[in-house]
């Protein structure tokens, strides 16, 4: 056999694992979902709540492994709470968005660890909420993310217009009749059940990396808003293919490993883009 043959045969290699096939699935699939969620979450300045919502939702995680709970029903039910409670506080605008979520974030997020600390059967669910478990994928997560991933194209694409106009100027929105508070609550739950489907793929710890780079390079490459909402979930699906593969040929963690090619892509796309690219983050048309 040849040398060619056999590199081409261990790249292929790992593809006859099951537990594998399915873990690069749904880890595409995932950077898809997240990347196109993402564009939202960076347009208008989100990114910490991406960051809050997946501690939120550990509060969540925690109680579920406690209580025995289906994972998707406790930790659902907590993470779009968690969602939708900061959304109100921060609309009231008695406190700023990151105080709110400050508050009910780490709240959640004490609560899951004084659990853990109290119910120690619950270590090891949460440790694959907490650091990702990709290879551990059942059907009925991969079920999932592309349920989520189908209910937010489906969305972004009914209410193209009136996201847009609720993320580039709210206010003048709220004045045409856009229901401002309703597109930032739907964004919320959105985001919300993103994370939980799939945060026991990335886990807490590194999916608001996932939610922010992929759209972070696409807005260093274009200047339209239509157009990153496809470059951003291509960013995404192509860090959770690669970040997998080479997981497996590197012998290192899965979702560590898609961060970082996550992170490589902008680390080559901003070096690439110059300040000429870099210019392209505060000036973003609407087409």
């Amino acid at each position: 056999m040849s040398s060619a043959s056999l590199v081409i045969a261990g790249v292929f290699d790992p593809y006859q694992y099951q537990f594998f096939t399915n873990g690069v699935v749904v880890a595409t699939i995932a950077g898809a979902l997240c990347g196109l969620l993402g564009v939202f979450v960076v347009l208008r300045g989100m990114s910490y709540i991406g960051h809050g919502l997946s501690h939120a939702v550990f509060g969540g995680a925690a109680a579920s492994a406690v209580m025995q709970l289906n994972y998707f029903v406790g930790a659902g039910i907590w993470g779009v709470a968690s969602g939708v409670i900061i959304g109100r506080i921060a609309r009231r605008r008695l406190i700023g968005a990151d105080a709110a979520i400050g508050v009910v974030t780490t709240a959640s997020f004490a609560l899951g660890l004084a659990l853990l600390n109290r119910f120690g059967q619950a270590k090891k669910s949460i440790e694959a909420v907490l650091f990702g478990s990709v290879l551990g994928v059942r059907t009925a997560d991969i079920v999932a993310v592309a349920l989520v991933t189908v209910l937010t194209v489906v969305v972004v694409v009914m209410l193209y217009r009136r996201l847009l106009f609720a993320t580039f100027d709210p206010d003048v929105a709220q004045v045409s009749g856009v229901k401002v508070a309703w597109i930032e609550a739907l964004l919320m739950v959105l985001l919300s059940l993103t994370i939980l489907v799939t945060m026991r793929v990335i886990g807490t710890l590194l999916i608001s990396a996932l939610l922010v780079i992929p759209a972070s390079v696409a807005r260093m490459t274009t200047n339209s808003f239509a157009r990153m909402l496809w470059i951003s979930p291509i960013v995404g699906a192509l860090s959770g293919f690669l970040g997998m593969n080479l997981s497996y040929h590197l012998d290192t963690s899965a979702s560590a490993t898609i961060i970082l090619v996550a992170t490589a892509m902008f680390i080559t796309v901003y070096t690439v883009s110059g300040i000429r690219g870099r210019s392209r983050i505060a000036h973003v048309h609407h087409v």
